[in-house]
C-alpha cells in the first residue's frame, strides 16, 4: 500500500513526537544522577547522555523538516511555517547546546514557542475533539513556558516546569500525526 502526502505527512510528524519521547527517557536514564525535577531538559545535550539527546533533538527537527516538505499541498502556509520554525528551534537545541549559553536559550524558546503555535494552529486540520485537544495542548505549553520564564516553577522545580512546555507538545505531535496517519474524515 502506497502512503499518500497526508499520511506520509502525518507519519513524519508523529515519528518526531514519538522517537523524541523515547529517547528523552532513555537519555535520562543513563545519565548518572540526573534529576527530571532538577536538571533541565539540555543538560542531557552535554553530559554522558549528550549523543543520545542531541541525535533525537536533531531528528525531531529534520522530521518537522520532512512534514513541511511532504505537507506544503496540505497545510496552510501558516502551518507550514510553524512547523518550519519548530524544526529551526529543534535542530538548533541539538547544534547549539547548553554550552553555548545565550544561543542555545534563542534555538529553545524558539522550539518552545512555534511549538506551541503549531499545536494551536493544527485545529484547523482535524475534526473535534482532536481540534479542542490542540488548542488546550498548544496554550498549556505556551502558559507553561510563561511561567518557566518567570521562574514560577509551582513546585515542580526547573525541569519539572520544562517538561510543562515539552510534555503537551510531544502528546499533540503524537495524536496530530496519528489522525494525520488515518484515513481522512467522510465529507
Amino acid at each position: 500500500m502506497m502512503l499518500d502526502e497526508r499520511k506520509w505527512a502525518g507519519m513524519l510528524i508523529f515519528l518526531a513526537g514519538a522517537q523524541f519521547s523515547v529517547f528523552l527517557v532513555i537519555a535520562e536514564a543513563i545519565y548518572p544522577g540526573y534529576s527530571v525535577s532538577g536538571n533541565f531538559i539540555s543538560d542531557l545535550g552535554v553530559g554522558p547522555a549528550a549523543n543520545v539527546f542531541n541525535g533525537s533533538v536533531i531528528l525531531l527537527g529534520l522530521l518537522a523538516f520532512g512534514a513541511v516538505y511532504v505537507g506544503r499541498r496540505l497545510f496552510d502556509r501558516v502551518l507550514l511555517i510553524l512547523l518550519f520554525f519548530t524544526g529551526i528551534g529543534a535542530v538548533g537545541v541539538g547544534v547549539f547546546t547548553e554550552a553555548f549559553g545565550g544561543v542555545h536559550t534563542v534555538v529553545s524558546f524558539i522550539a518552545f514557542v512555534f511549538a506551541g503555535l503549531s499545536a494551536i494552529w493544527s485545529c484547523r486540520f482535524v475534526q473535534p475533539p482532536l481540534s479542542y485537544v490542540a488548542i488546550v495542548l498548544g496554550v498549556f505549553g505556551l502558559l507553561a513556558l510563561v511561567l518557566f520564564a518567570a521562574k514560577v516553577y509551582l513546585g515542580l522545580d526547573q525541569g519539572g516546569m520544562e517538561r510543562m512546555i515539552v510534555y503537551p507538545v510531544l502528546a499533540w505531535a503524537m495524536s496530530f500525526g496519528g489522525y494525520m496517519m488515518a484515513e481522512a474524515p467522510a465529507g
